[in-house]
């Protein structure tokens, strides 16, 4: 198996890198730089970035990148994947330039997923300054936040995610969507090799932008609070009203990103230490908050 860190980066495509860039730093509080193919670079730490944007003919996900330690944790997964019979590929020197790392080895999980493995990430450590005015994401060594995967192949790609890439299972949340009689959908929270209760998360149906949502963690409530004002003052479509997650305890609100996937914009994600934690099944989304039909009701009001 895998010996995966943490979320390193995300890669995203979109028909409108002028929105992505206003929404970056104006709402998120990231800051941007133009990247070498032509896209756009979102920092939010001393990292030359955390989000890829790339300009394209849709507005979508297109990548979950992925850390390991060093180049022998990297020689291993390639060989995992040789031994797993799973088809790869190692990136060029343009693509892990793009992407400032070493060495990347790409390839798609069961559902379609494509996934970016890499080693030694470069950067200047320049002084991270959010434009908004943010005083810092919480990064280091746990990852950049989470991201939320569809699933449709659910088994295969739970089993793949465990047995192939090293994620084990922090717990799982079985959705029943209101008015459909007996449908299950599972979603499984995954953890890696860091303290964050998951680093990623896959839910059991497919999603048009290829992404349910990616967290980012703040320090303290005023900066979600400063956030939501911003979301608002922007015109931004908010997905889901402010509120708690019984599992992971993050309090956090949601909302639209131009590639057409949520971010899930928080603090005071546990931190967990997997010699204690339980596995379970939870039956409630959040402790309180978190209405999710607000997205809707918004969208009906701009259709009306």
């Amino acid at each position: 198996m895998m010996d995966i860190r943490g979320l390193a980066y995300v890669v995203a495509e979109t028909t409108d890198l002028a929105k992505w860039k206003n929404y970056a730093e104006n709402v998120l509080g990231m800051m941007t730089v133009a990247a070498p193919d032509g896209g756009l670079y979102v920092r939010m730490d001393e990292r030359q970035f955390r989000f890829a944007i790339q300009a394209g003919q849709r507005n979508a996900y297109v990548a979950s990148g992925w850390e390991v330690a060093n180049q022998q944790a990297f020689d291993a997964a390639v060989q995992t994947l040789r031994d797993a019979k799973v088809e790869h590929t190692l990136e060029d020197a343009a693509l892990c330039a793009l992407r400032r790392a070493q060495q990347v080895v790409s390839f798609q999980d069961p559902s379609g997923n494509r996934h970016e493995v890499s080693w030694g990430f470069t950067s200047d450590f320049a002084h991270f300054a959010s434009p908004a005015g943010v005083s810092r994401f919480i990064t280091g060594n746990i990852g950049m936040g989470h991201t939320v995967l569809p699933a449709p192949n659910f088994a295969q790609t739970a089993e793949f995610l465990k047995a192939v890439m090293g994620f084990e299972l922090s717990d799982i949340f079985n959705f029943k969507p209101p008015g459909t009689e007996g449908l299950v959908l599972p979603i499984h929270f995954l953890h890696c090799n860091n303290a964050r209760h998951h680093s990623l998360a896959i839910a059991g149906f497919p999603v048009e932008s290829g992404c349910v949502h990616v967290m980012v963690e703040v320090e303290d409530m005023p900066e979600v609070g400063r956030a939501m004002d911003r979301m608002a003052s922007h015109k931004v479509r908010q997905s889901a009203t402010l509120g708690q997650h019984t599992n992971d305890r993050m309090t956090s609100f949601y909302m639209r990103t131009p590639s057409e996937f949520d971010i899930e914009y928080g603090y005071g994600g546990a931190v967990v230490d997997w010699q204690e934690h339980i596995v379970h099944e939870f039956t409630r989304v959040s402790l309180w908050g978190h209405d999710f039909s607000v997205s809707q009701s918004d969208l009906l009001k701009q259709e009306g």
